[in-house]
């Protein structure tokens, strides 16, 4: 698929047509990316995430804050994505610093989720030991419990971040390895485009 780039010098309006191809294309979570970031000691962790998400302002994502990535983000408030959309040949990777999403956003994100979803944040206390599976499905029954019908509000610690990318890259695969790079770099102007050898 060497050079499907459109004729387009935004690189968000880029990425917002490429992510529709992969909704068409991708047979599972189109939407989802490796986040990047680095502990305490400037080790590097990745892991899958899913994309909720993206305009002018940057790319979002949500988790626990007292999770890895939560409190490597808010320690160290820089991070890297990278997009990979193996059916169609075409990866996207980002990086920039990284802000909270306002408690407005936060919370229309979380009342827009499954409920189940919702308990589960309330009952996971994500990236610590369990000391079974057991322990937390019974986590789970004490919050089903807790909440009974009425409503699941938004805690404390669970929110969203948004990445506001200083530059973006669009690669896309081509024969004998000669693939397709074109980077935008964040200028005061705009975006400045830069094409770059496979």
């Amino acid at each position: 698929m060497a050079g499907d780039f459109p004729p387009n010098d935004e690189p968000l309006a880029l990425f917002a047509e490429w992510l529709h191809d992969a909704e068409a294309a991708e047979p599972n979570d189109p939407n989802a990316v490796a986040l990047a970031t680095v502990d305490a000691d400037g080790l590097p962790n990745v892991r899958m995430v899913l994309l909720k998400g993206f305009d002018a302002r940057g790319f979002v994502i949500y988790t626990n804050f007292e999770s890895a990535k939560g409190r490597e983000l808010l320690a160290d408030p820089k991070a890297a994505l990278c997009f990979h959309w193996k059916s169609l040949r075409r990866q996207v990777r980002l990086r920039g610093p990284v802000t909270v999403v306002s408690p407005a956003e936060a919370d229309a994100y979380f009342a827009s989720r499954a409920r189940g979803n919702r308990i589960g944040a309330w009952a996971s206390k994500q990236s610590r030991p369990l000391e079974s599976r057991f322990a937390l499905e019974k986590a789970v029954a004490v919050e089903t419990a807790r909440f009974g019908i009425g409503e699941i509000p938004r805690p404390d610690y669970w929110s969203g971040f948004r990445i506001a990318p200083e530059t973006i890259e669009l690669w896309s695969n081509g024969a004998f390895r000669l693939h397709d790079r074109i980077l935008f770099t964040r200028t005061a102007e705009g975006w400045e485009k830069t094409r770059l050898y496979p």
